[in-house]
């Protein structure tokens, strides 16, 4: 479900549960991944992917709507706080997209340091305007706090689709390139920040977005 490689000082975590959509397995997977990824005792940073298609499509609501119904409330619980624990990581991230990234998956994406996104497939969408499902507080402060005002206006309020090159041209990912140098440049975007102090990147992240860390983590009732 979640491969880890090493390269060089950087760990490339590669999400490979098909649409990568959370729910209780994948995200205790990925919380699993993350935790070898931060206790790795040598300087690291950290790219996260997806495998084929997929980013990631966000919450899965297939289940949440069947079997899955009663755990909904904790799994949006958990994907939440998966996106404070990445936003306020002690590692340097970057999101290598490299497919679909909606809703959730978009969300994960913003909560890291960089993004870079392919050119030739994906789309970036927060398309909860079209799903009838209203934002989270910590999923509009999350967009808002990572992304231009008018950009993260219109993904909210229209559910528009971006493409890579659109993308980088309305302030959404840092890079657009073609899939062959997907991990390569996000990799060498991570590589020079491996070995700054895991303990100041932590707080430093935190000082800067202490408002948005905390709606995620649910202290907004």
């Amino acid at each position: 479900m979640i491969d880890l490689k090493r390269e060089g000082p950087v760990v490339v975590l590669q999400m490979r549960a098909g649409e990568n959509r959370f729910n209780p397995p994948f995200i205790g997977a990925l919380n699993k991944a993350l935790d070898q990824a931060e206790g790795a005792a040598e300087p690291t940073a950290l790219v996260l992917t997806g495998d084929g298609k997929f980013f990631s499509n966000g919450l899965d609501l297939a289940w949440m709507s069947g079997e899955g119904r009663d755990q909904a409330g904790d799994v949006v619980t958990g994907m939440l706080r998966i996106f404070a624990r990445v936003l306020c990581s002690p590692l340097v991230t970057v999101a290598a997209i490299n497919g679909h990234a909606f809703a959730g998956g978009a969300m994960l994406a913003l909560a890291c340091d960089f993004r870079v996104m392919r050119t030739d497939r994906g789309f970036f969408c927060i398309p909860e305007i079209d799903l009838g499902l209203p934002l989270q507080p910590g999923m509009a402060s999350i967009i808002q706090a990572r992304l231009p005002k008018l950009t993260a206006h219109e993904l909210i309020v229209t559910g528009k689709r971006f493409g890579g090159s659109e993308a980088l041209e309305r302030g959404i990912v840092d890079f657009a390139v073609p899939d062959v140098d997907l991990i390569s440049k996000s990799t060498s975007i991570a590589a020079p920040h491996a070995a700054k102090s895991r303990a100041v990147m932590r707080e430093h992240k935190r000082l800067l977005y202490a408002e948005t860390l905390r709606l995620l983590e649910g202290d907004w009732a």
